[in-house]
């Protein structure tokens, strides 16, 4: 995380997600605002920025008031938010000269002439500008001229944060810090650096490092002992902590914060300290002798140390039930798909996860699609203006689902309950891998892998796509050949999983290619940023084929000639293309003659077209290239290297002239 305390020093941001407020505990309200300005980031592939303010404004404007009591420090909240995940932090310094800004030139200045957002996460009730003349539909009004978009945040959201802060309070100074950790959804922090004390606790056993924290706002439980955890350094001790004014040594009364770490001794003065209050144990008291504190201290610290110990079980414990499910929607892209909706659908809705959503995205279509889908109410739906096809009808549907991640699936697909978690724990282990796919069997012969996708796509060193399991026209028998968690090149259209971030950020499907081979120009992109695509065949689903283009018709045979030389010129190094490109034309030709000799005329006119669409569009095709390039520089996670699961000779060569059909026996 990037942090700035100086406006004149921040960067130009790219494609800003803010939110601004004072954000005092970073507590778990504030915490979903966080979380929407990540999300809606990764979806434009921009930076979340989160502005809060120093010192709090009410210091500022109101500087007789002395009742603010802090939940945080400004340093704690720096740490807070870094452990959120946010890109970067903007530390305003507040002042009078800042408070007394236009609306205006809040906006125009200060939003967006430092920050240039594309969009602006902000409450119903936020206020800005002198005497507070701002409001949210200012901020909407200046919008549309300023380049950016105000994403509301909805009005019991904002109530509940503001009851979560006066509650975590509350319970703060009620010494209850259990149920401020349950509300702020992490523990309450004290910070601050170890000075010299009187060294009487070491007299009697218990050695203490005395605490001074130096905001004098901070918020300060009651008197008493608490349970605690102490970071110092990069490391984590347990301790027990005293707030009180020591009625016990009538000399020294004056208030005092002090820990016994345990199983410490080392020297730490004027080293920062930092406490996690993990529970209260007894409230101060007063004993008639040193001996008598010296017993009740070590009662304190038994209580202590089991109270920590039962806090790490909780937390353990607590850590799996509260584990973070991933969004995940399955987007069904139809077009006149009535009778797949009827039949596939029912096992659609059958599927197993628990953070799940399923939407049906319809394409146009002039059948009956929409009274069907009126008879599942658990289904949403998006009704498309026209037919884009494949690829821009889902460029276009997934602009509008917000989701961690996207299963694409065609609507001729039958699943099993189970098929998505094998899937999402390749996600969860593996950070690497962007895109999975189950295996994909036939709908009409159960036991033989289908054309879509087999186990997995490759593909060959001259662009030609194939299978695990499927070579041109050959599918073979699954009899558990391909069953392992494969790296692959291309994974399926036809059931198609991935990360949402990822399929935003490097551009989506190239809408040109209306259908067929877009999800392996997708792919291909994704693998030359870095990151991993991966067949899981724990997961099969038995898919129908030809739903709505059938595989061995004109227009498909067009899309695939040309769609595949599209992602020749996309995506191969230079060098290679300048030799490819005319090898492929004489092999189109090849696959001309042999339609000629099988009598499909109707073929060979495709192909004939297919060229006549490619040649034309070259100067395009090529812009196209580098604005796809720009994307997949921004993305990269590794050095552009060697692509996997592409086979280094000619599949053409090896399945017509060696006689080769099967994956397994390439090699």
């Amino acid at each position: 995380m990037n942090v700035f305390y100086n406006l004149e020093d921040l960067p130009e941001f790219k494609e800003a997600v803010i939110t601004i407020g004072s954000f005092d505990g970073v507590h778990s309200g504030h915490q979903k605002i966080i979380q929407k300005v990540r999300q809606l980031a990764q979806k434009v592939g921009g930076e979340s920025v989160i502005i809060t303010f120093h010192p709090h404004p009410r210091l500022v404007v109101y500087p007789r008031d002395k009742s603010l009591k802090l939940i945080t420090t400004i340093e704690e909240k720096v740490e807070l938010f870094r452990q959120c995940g946010v890109d970067n932090l903007v530390v305003v310094p507040f002042t009078v000269a800042f408070s007394q800004q236009t609306a205006d030139e809040y906006i125009q200045q200060f939003l967006v002439g430092r920050f240039k957002p594309r969009y602006i996460v902000i409450g119903y009730d936020h206020r800005f500008g002198l005497n507070r003349q701002g409001n949210i539909d200012y901020l909407k009004w200046h919008g549309e001229e300023l380049g950016y978009e105000v994403v509301e945040i909805e009005k019991q959201e904002i109530q509940d944060i503001a009851v979560s802060s006066t509650k975590v309070r509350q319970a703060l100074e009620e010494g209850d810090v259990k149920s401020a950790k349950q509300l702020l959804g992490h523990p309450f922090l004290l910070s601050g650096k170890v000075i010299q004390g009187q060294k009487i606790g070491r007299t009697i056993g218990f050695p203490t490092a005395n605490i001074d924290v130096s905001d004098k706002h901070k918020l300060i439980p009651p008197y008493g002992i608490y349970a605690v955890k102490v970071r110092l350094e990069e490391k984590e001790f347990g301790g027990m902590l005293y707030i009180g004014d020591r009625p016990t040594l009538e000399q020294h009364t004056n208030q005092t914060i002090e820990v016994n770490i345990f199983e410490f001794s080392e020297d730490i003065y004027g080293k920062e300290i930092t406490l996690e209050f993990v529970d209260f144990i007894r409230h101060d008291m007063r004993f008639d002798n040193l001996e008598g504190l010296q017993s009740k201290l070590a009662e304190d610290k038994l209580a202590s140390q089991q109270a920590l110990s039962a806090n790490t079980e909780a937390s353990d414990l607590q850590l799996k039930a509260n584990a973070v499910i991933p969004e995940v929607a399955i987007v069904i892209l139809n077009y006149n798909g009535q009778t797949y909706l009827k039949q596939f659908l029912p096992f659609v809705l059958e599927s197993e996860y628990e953070n799940l959503s399923i939407y049906v995205a319809d394409n146009a279509s002039t059948d009956n699609s929409k009274e069907v889908l009126s008879g599942f109410p658990d289904v949403k739906t998006l009704f498309l203006p026209k037919n884009g096809g494949f690829a821009q009808g889902y460029n276009e549907a997934l602009e509008q689902i917000d989701a961690d991640y996207y299963i694409l699936l065609n609507s001729d697909v039958e699943v099993k309950p189970g098929w998505i978690a094998p899937i999402m724990k390749v996600f969860a282990e593996q950070p690497e891998v962007a895109v999975c796919q189950p295996k994909i069997l036939s709908f009409h012969e159960r036991t033989r892998f289908e054309y879509a996708g087999g186990s997995g796509g490759w593909i060959d060193k001259l662009g030609y796509p194939f299978c695990r399991g499927r070579i041109f026209g050959s599918m073979e028998e699954d009899e558990g050949q391909y069953d392992d968690k494969a790296e692959i090149f291309w994974a399926s259209g036809a059931a198609l999983f991935i990360k949402a971030p990822i399929f935003h950020q490097v551009g989506g499907f190239d809408p040109d290619y209306f259908a067929h081979a877009e999800e392996i120009d997708l792919c291909w992109r994704i693998k030359r940023a870095g990151y991993s695509i991966k067949v899981v065949p724990e997961s099969v689903v038995y898919h129908v084929g030809g739903g709505t283009l059938n595989y061995d018709t004109p227009k498909k045979v067009y899309l695939n000639f040309r769609n595949t030389l599209y992602n020749i010129v996309k995506n191969d190094p230079i060098s290679k293309i300048l030799w490819l490109i005319p090898l492929r034309l004489v092999l189109d030709g090849l696959a001309g003659l042999l339609f000629l000799a099988q009598g499909k005329f109707a073929l060979i006119s495709s192909i004939l077209k297919a060229h006549w669409s490619f040649f034309p569009k070259l100067p395009y095709t090529w812009k196209k290239r580098k604005r796809y390039q720009a994307m997949i520089d921004s993305i990269r996670i590794k050095p552009a290297r060697r692509l996997t699961a592409v086979y280094p000779r000619s599949i053409v060569w090896q399945y017509y002239a060696q006689g080769r059909q099967k994956f397994k026996d390439l090699f």
